[in-house]
């Protein structure tokens, strides 16, 4: 199957009825190495179904040109494909009935790895509760495959300082070891198999 299609195939599951009803599935390269993992649809992202295009996703795309990537060579996504209301983070339960989905992304894109962006993602994905400010610039593994957590660029919005030591200062750290990680790594090779038995939820 391909993400088209199983973006096609998408309805909304039961439970998510407080969130919109605005599918924002992911865009990019289906054959992408890196994956980018946020929380959830914004009301920017809500209104034009397309993952990290207001101000975070503005400033995401500046992140990324500043290592030389660029986002038609990645796949951006969120867990929940939905816009929660008021922009609140998903809860526990919205991210389980978004997970089948998300696993399936992954089958298909096999990406070698996952850049996670702030705490929920980063804490689904490494299986842990710690804050993103001890997780950022670490290496991780889920399923075989690498997972790299990053400051969400909302939280480098509200911190714009480039001071030595500054949240930004340290994310540009943190991009140019994920970008030497990405140049290092070999053909990809397709043979990520998700056992959803020992995917445990987090909370």
């Amino acid at each position: 199957m391909t993400l088209d299609e199983l973006e096609k195939q998408v309805s909304k599951p039961e439970g998510l009825e407080d969130l919109s009803d605005n599918l924002v599935f992911g865009e990019g390269d289906p054959n992408a190495k890196l994956v980018i993992v946020g929380e959830a649809p914004g009301a920017d992202e809500d209104e034009q179904r397309r993952p990290f295009v207001g101000r975070s996703g503005q400033l995401l795309d500046r992140i990324l040109d500043s290592v030389g990537l660029h986002r038609d060579d990645i796949y951006v996504t969120n867990i929940v494909k939905y816009r929660p209301p008021g922009n609140r983070n998903p809860t526990p339960q919205e991210i389980t009935l978004s997970e089948p989905l998300l696993l399936e992304q992954m089958q298909i894109i096999q990406p070698q790895v996952i850049a996670t962006l702030g705490n929920v993602p980063s804490q689904y994905f490494i299986q842990s509760k710690d804050g993103i400010t001890k997780t950022h610039g670490n290496w991780y593994e889920w399923h075989g495959v690498k997972v790299f957590p990053l400051y969400h660029p909302a939280y480098l919005l509200r911190n714009p300082s480039r001071e030595k030591g500054s949240p930004k200062w340290q994310m540009w750290q943190d991009m140019k070891e994920l970008k030497n990680v990405l140049d290092e790594m070999g053909p990809k090779e397709g043979n990520l198999v998700i056992d959803t038995a020992q995917q445990e939820g987090l909370f």
